[in-house]
């Protein structure tokens, strides 16, 4: 039987405006019917700090500190929490609610969009699975988030190695197409990234990092030998082929793609409007 060819495109390090922008372009081409599904990979410069969608930034972030550690940043336009984007491999997603392999729900959705990570993370060699929550004190906790540090709780299907979260993501749907995207952590600054935040009190802010240790953790930390990008990228793109059961197929933009991608980050990621509207 002939397996789906999805695209996949390696869009390399981008500017958080170009990253974001390049997502949505792909779910607007999406719901058009004029590109298959795609999985795409890509990087930051420079290094950003991500929002969720819902996020408030003055309560939760640290603008000075963004600024002091020459970090780019931006809203996503997914939920979930903020994200240091700086060692690490990120994906996206782009396929149609109304495609067939696909669960209506977000959350069994998510399981089978991360079946492709959960692969990759074998092929690395690593004993990677599902959390799913077992007890009703567990479920509430992931309805309930007490920081606004992604990687600080594992949610339904969260990735985890040994106990702690390997792989972050995020799921929004819109005109009829679900984006996933999501990071895949290589190495991590834990003081960087909790610089960022606003706490109550300093004793808040050292008890979180602390827990923050026993629930996340990078693959460089984890890994019994350093595992470099190009490497990740060869397993994670493996793992999308066989957990997807798919046959991806490379893509380059054209220049009339480009063009449209760099409007919509100048008319919405660029602007304050939308960064900070909350």
């Amino acid at each position: 039987m002939t397996k789906e060819v999805w695209r996949f495109i390696d869009s390399g390090a981008g500017s958080p405006s170009f990253n974001m922008a390049l997502d949505e372009a792909l779910l607007d081409w999406n719901s058009e019917g004029k590109i298959p599904p795609v999985i795409r990979f890509y990087g930051w410069n420079p290094a950003t700090l991500s929002i969720g969608y819902f996020q408030k930034v003055e309560k939760e972030i640290d603008m000075e500190q963004v600024k002091a550690h020459g970090l780019g940043f931006v809203r996503r336009p997914t939920g979930g929490r903020g994200v240091l984007h700086e060692h690490e491999l990120t994906y996206s997603v782009i396929v149609s609610e109304e495609h067939p392999d696909m669960p209506k729900t977000v959350t069994e959705a998510y399981r089978v969009i991360s079946e492709g990570i959960l692969k990759g993370f074998h092929h690395l060699g690593m004993d990677a699975y599902f959390a799913v929550p077992r007890t009703t004190e567990e479920r509430d906790s992931l309805k309930n988030p007490r920081s606004a540090v992604c990687f600080d709780a594992p949610s339904w299907y969260e990735l985890v190695v040994e106990g702690r979260k390997v792989a972050g993501s995020a799921q929004t749907r819109q005109k009829g197409v679900i984006l996933q995207h999501g990071s895949i952590l290589l190495d991590l600054d834990e003081d960087k990234l909790f610089s960022l935040f606003k706490y109550p009190s300093d004793r808040v802010k050292e008890r979180m990092q602390k827990a923050f240790k026993n629930k996340a953790v990078a693959i460089n930390e984890i890994s019994k030998e350093r595992i470099t990008l190009e490497q990740a990228k060869e397993a994670f793109m493996k793992g999308f082929a066989e957990g997807l059961n798919i046959e991806l197929e490379p893509y380059e933009l054209s220049a009339e793609e480009l063009a449209y991608v760099n409007k919509i980050a100048k008319e919405r990621y660029e602007q304050d409007e939308w960064n900070f509207k909350r």
